[in-house]
């Protein structure tokens, strides 16, 4: 009897529990022009850099190569 009440009563706190747990957050407030524009900048330079950092690793992976070749042909 004890382990049927304590079963009932284990399934009642789980129940209550899962509405709050399945409670909405409020919607997060509408970004500004200004806060939109400043996004976007920041994404641009971030897309430069990394395509900067590309082009010089590329570079240096040419580089690398060209010098090792150079060397296979001497020996």
């Amino acid at each position: 009897m004890k382990k049927t009440l304590a079963f009932i009563f284990a399934g009642a706190l789980i129940g209550a529990s899962a509405g709050v747990l399945q409670a909405k957050l409020p919607p997060t407030p509408a970004k500004t022009d200004a806060e939109k524009k400043a996004e976007a900048d920041k994404a641009a330079a971030t897309k430069a850099k990394d395509a900067s950092d590309l082009e010089r690793a590329t570079q240096k992976a040419v580089a690398n190569y060209k010098r090792n070749m150079a060397n296979k042909a001497t020996k």
